[in-house]
């Protein structure tokens, strides 16, 4: 995993210096594709393929592949660039995310922020880490001293003034609110301590496959608006320390049916 985020990285890099010349394609409103995520993901499933050629995959530009023989049980799941809309304008906020899943459940993960030379890992039951060094989720218990991550994606615009009632409610209650565009490095943020929770409605599973055991491994919880374990299945996500993680399930079960039918 990690030979073959740094191989992504040396296409990520080499393309942020020359954005003008970049080639983008509108997947859908507000969704974008650009030839260096197309790139990115080929190099992942390359290097990933040589060393577990049975295992399945799941990326975000090239979509499923089913394992076989022995791997039928293993599947990456892949986001070559998290945060491209924010990789085309050159705002320094977007990451590499690669997860392992072991029949249905999380089992590694790692998640590199490309420009910072910063790498989170996790092995289940193994701890997370940023660049080797052992990390927690932090010590906040109250949700107004809490710093809170969040995004916009684009399947929430038929409901986004219920959406924005929550983000307004959560910038009443918290230290602060914060959308920075990748809810990769969110998460992994609120494993090291930089954000104390996080919300977000309508994610794909690349989004949020490598997060989730970061934050899990140190220490946090993550759920689904119920504070359940259909997370991964309904794209629907709450993550945070312990005690900060009951008080945003608390508040977003006012939101709940509609948040649900979006």
């Amino acid at each position: 995993m990690v030979k073959a985020a740094r191989r992504a990285s040396q296409i990520i890099n080499r393309a942020s210096q020359d954005l003008e010349h970049l080639r983008v394609t509108v997947k859908r409103q507000n969704d974008f594709v650009t030839e260096v995520d197309k790139a990115a993901e080929a190099a992942i499933i390359e290097v990933l393929r040589e060393a577990y050629p049975e295992y399945g995959i799941l990326a975000e530009e090239s979509g499923e592949t089913l394992g076989s023989g022995a791997g039928s049980d293993y599947q990456w799941i892949i986001d070559p660039i998290d945060g491209t809309t924010n990789f085309i304008h050159g705002f320094p906020q977007y990451s590499v995310s690669i997860g392992l899943a072991y029949k249905g459940q999380m089992n590694q993960a790692l998640v590199y922020d490309t420009l910072r030379n910063e790498m989170f890992t996790a092995s289940k039951g193994g701890g997370a880490f940023l660049n080797e060094r052992r990390i927690r989720v932090s010590k906040c218990v109250k949700l107004e001293d809490a710093l809170i991550g969040t995004g916009f994606p684009f399947r929430v615009f038929d409901h986004i003034d219920t959406y924005l009632k929550l983000f307004k409610e959560f910038t009443e209650k918290s230290a602060g609110v914060r959308r920075a565009g990748s809810a990769a490095l969110d998460l992994a943020y609120v494993a090291c301590g930089r954000l104390d929770g996080f919300w977000e409605f309508g994610l794909a599973p690349w989004d949020m496959a490598a997060g989730n055991l970061l934050i899990s491994e140190a220490g946090g919880l993550v759920g689904d608006l119920t504070g359940g374990e259909d997370y991964m299945k309904t794209g629907n996500l709450i993550a945070g320390t312990p005690k900060v993680f009951s008080q945003i399930v608390q508040i977003v079960d006012g939101y709940r049916s509609a948040a649900l039918s979006a």
